[in-house]
């Protein structure tokens, strides 16, 4: 399973790389523009989210919308047992370089807990299966920030349109998420996820 995996992620950022600078940010700004119209975004006070960096479908414009028109945005910070805490995003100026190539909030933290206030939560992915099965990176930090998410709310993984796949290796600890959003096909929602349609 941890080959399958390890194999599949390898494949994944290979393609990735292969798109141009211009590929990735005109997939930035249609994932954007469909989270935005989104009602579980239009009526969030909080919305949880990751901070893109390198080759993953881009975030930086989405979380800046959010944050204009009064959404409170909580970005993660990576702790050194891999876990998430998480703190306010207040513009780019609040985000540093922090390990691995992150990008971090410099707001005082509030604690792995706070994901727990999202509205609607927006986690990275390599690829999403048609079930909703996550492929992450394989620290699982993720995993445990999606297991303090109550049923009730939205979990969406932006990928490009190719990493919405049939199927994915999954293990127990893996946490599925609701839905996922892609350059091309918009919102997909999962069924039998608990969240309304």
């Amino acid at each position: 399973m941890t080959e399958d995996k390890t194999a599949l992620r390898s494949d994944l950022l290979a393609a990735r790389a292969r798109l141009t600078p211009d590929e990735r940010t005109a997939a930035g700004r249609l994932l954007r523009d469909t989270v935005l119209t989104l009602p579980e975004a239009e009526m969030a006070g909080t919305v949880a989210a990751y901070i893109s960096v390198g080759t993953e479908p881009a975030t930086q414009s989405l979380l800046f919308a959010l944050w204009k028109r009064g959404t409170y945005v909580l970005v993660p910070r990576l702790l050194p047992d891999g876990d998430l805490d998480w703190a306010s995003y207040e513009g780019p100026e609040s985000l540093e370089p922090g390990r691995f190539g992150l990008l971090e909030p410099t707001e005082p933290a509030r604690g792995p807990e706070a994901i727990r206030s999202a509205d609607l939560v927006i986690v990275p992915a390599l690829a999403v299966s048609s079930t909703g099965v996550r492929l992450g990176r394989g620290g699982g930090s993720y995993d445990r920030a999606l297991a303090r998410v109550a049923e009730s709310i939205l979990t969406i993984a932006p990928v490009y349109d190719t990493e919405l796949v049939d199927t994915l290796p999954a293990e127990p600890h893996d946490r599925p998420v609701r839905a996922a959003v892609t350059p091309s096909g918009g919102l997909v929602r999962f069924a039998g996820t608990g969240v309304r349609p």
